[in-house]
């Protein structure tokens, strides 16, 4: 663990991606769908299908499912994990949700049992009419190691955590916070961004590395002109935006030639023709049955592809001196599970900060949220092992801690987080010449002109735009006036082109 690259992949379930990848024929203890009688129930209320009762779980025939995407933020979780749908919730999504937020009463134990009814709900609002059966049913599928041949080939060569649980019952921003600093600052969702850019205060683990001489660099995939990590430590990292944020591009080179830093976090292209496993999109955007053209190729292809890439970057590092396969551990992991199905309750954690009040939207953070995919690849982790132990996102902070000594828990949940160095067990390394080799199924080409890509920026890219823009107006930024005069209406791609054009000036070596 000289050397340490964590991957954060978006809004994937771990039954959703990895819950085929063992049956009970595999001789392995492992909480995944093969073999178990799965369903959640259908709401009286549905116009189709309602005689059914329940919708089975299944193979997911759509690589691109949900479509359209799921339902993330707080209040969506809370009818996901306790099927509960306040009343005046329903069919409502964004702004229109109001309190008590479908929140459970303290001390519920989550039932599992509501994904059908706020997929319905949540295709209703973003679609303006109820799905048919087989629509909202596909929110009961999952992909097989056949349909995700890198991912599950990853996954058996080396080890699977079957309970890695993310942190917050929640979207994007809170995840990743919780990942890279074991805290939100109380954020419970994305909006307004200006929480995040301007009142994300929480030390990060960029801060501590930096304090105990350590080397860190988030590496972003090429076109994505921005950093989400960036973005919500903002308060924390503005002063290391244009060195410490680079292209991907750089990491290929760094592996090469053994120059990684100590700490590598890696981002996917999130924002259109995006690879980084979320579901479809191009139907949540704009109100009525409206699909834009911005999700092939399948983000989840675009993902395996990309995937494939790190892995074999890191697999053939061979520097004698600096950085090489032996000394480097490779971490896949995601933010949350986006809405998709899983079948596992989360349980009660600590809050980060017992003494602090509720956070927004009254949460306690007193609960995580529910498991995601993890895979750790070493040649000193054994192959084939699964990890029944608890996890969770502050287990990466708990275990660099403990191993580089950097020395007291940033907040109560990484305190009390299990760490994983103790799975780098074996004696002799395995020879990366018999590790699995991977191929990605082919990715299709995929082109879109400005204004599609300025119509369906993904929902992510609007509210990191949002941010980037609040961001550029409080550093005193030159913003064409076109988005600052009230009276004036600019075009799709005159939004986009400025938007890049901030964008480049806050993260000046990813703008290139």
């Amino acid at each position: 663990m000289d050397h340490v690259v964590l991957a954060l992949f978006e809004n994937r379930s771990f039954d959703n991606v990895l819950g085929h990848l063992y049956g009970p024929d595999d001789g392995k203890a492992f909480e995944g769908v093969v073999g178990k009688d799965l369903s959640n129930p259908i709401p009286e209320w549905a116009e189709h299908g309602a005689e059914r009762k329940t919708v089975p779980y299944a193979v997911a025939t759509d690589m691109d499912a949900p479509n359209p995407d799921s339902g993330e933020e707080y209040f969506h979780t809370n009818t996901q994990l306790f099927g509960i749908l306040d009343g005046r919730n329903r069919f409502k999504i964004g702004e229109a949700v109001s309190a008590p937020w479908n929140a459970p009463e303290p001390g519920a134990v989550p039932t599992m049992d509501g994904f059908v009814a706020d997929y319905i709900s949540t295709f209703t609002a973003e679609i303006g009419r109820q799905p048919t059966y087989e629509e909202y049913a596909q929110i009961m599928t999952g992909y097989t190691p056949e349909q995700l041949p890198v991912l599950s080939a990853i996954a058996k060569g080396f080890g699977v955590f079957d309970h890695w649980f993310c942190e917050v019952p929640s979207q994007t921003f809170m995840n990743r916070s919780f990942w890279t600093a074991a805290s939100s600052s109380g954020f419970v969702i994305n909006s307004p961004v200006s929480n995040f850019t301007q009142h994300n205060t929480a030390e990060t683990l960029f801060d501590r590395l930096e304090a105990h001489g350590r080397t860190w660099k988030v590496y972003v995939q090429e076109p994505m002109p921005l950093s989400f990590t960036g973005l919500i430590h903002l308060p924390r990292l503005k002063d290391r935006l244009a060195t410490n944020f680079v292209p991907y591009s750089e990491f290929e080179s760094d592996a090469a030639n053994g120059a990684l830093p100590d700490f590598s976090l890696i981002e996917p292209n999130m924002l259109s023709g995006h690879s980084d496993y979320h579901p479809a999109f191009g139907r949540s955007l704009i109100p009525g049955d409206m699909n834009i053209p911005m999700d092939p190729p399948s983000s989840i292809r675009g993902g395996e592809a990309f995937l494939a890439g790190i892995y074999k970057a890191i697999r053939s590092a061979a520097s004698p001196d600096g950085s090489n396969v032996y000394n480097t551990l490779f971490f896949i992991g995601w933010d949350e599970p986006g809405g998709t199905y899983d079948h596992v309750p989360p349980g009660p954690v600590p809050p980060p900060n017992p003494s602090a009040p509720s956070g927004q939207l009254d949460f306690k953070f007193d609960r995580s949220g529910y498991r995601v995919p993890a895979i750790i690849v070493s040649p000193w982790v054994d192959e084939g092992i699964v990890i029944n132990d608890e996890h969770r996102h502050t287990s990466m902070i708990a275990t660099l801690r403990e191993v580089w000594g950097l020395g007291d828990p940033f907040t109560g949940r990484d305190a009390a987080a299990a760490p994983f160095d103790h799975l780098l067990s074996r004696n002799t390394p395995r020879d990366p010449g018999s590790w699995p080799d991977v191929e990605a199924l082919p990715v299709p080409q995929f082109h879109m002109d400005m204004v599609q890509m300025g119509r369906a920026l993904s929902v992510l890219g609007k509210t990191a735009g949002a941010g980037i823009l609040d961001h550029a107006k409080e550093s005193g930024l030159t913003i064409p006036p076109e988005l600052t005069d009230p009276n004036a209406h600019p075009t799709v791609e005159q939004t986009i082109a400025a938007l890049r054009s901030i964008a480049a000036e806050v993260f000046p070596r990813l703008g290139a």
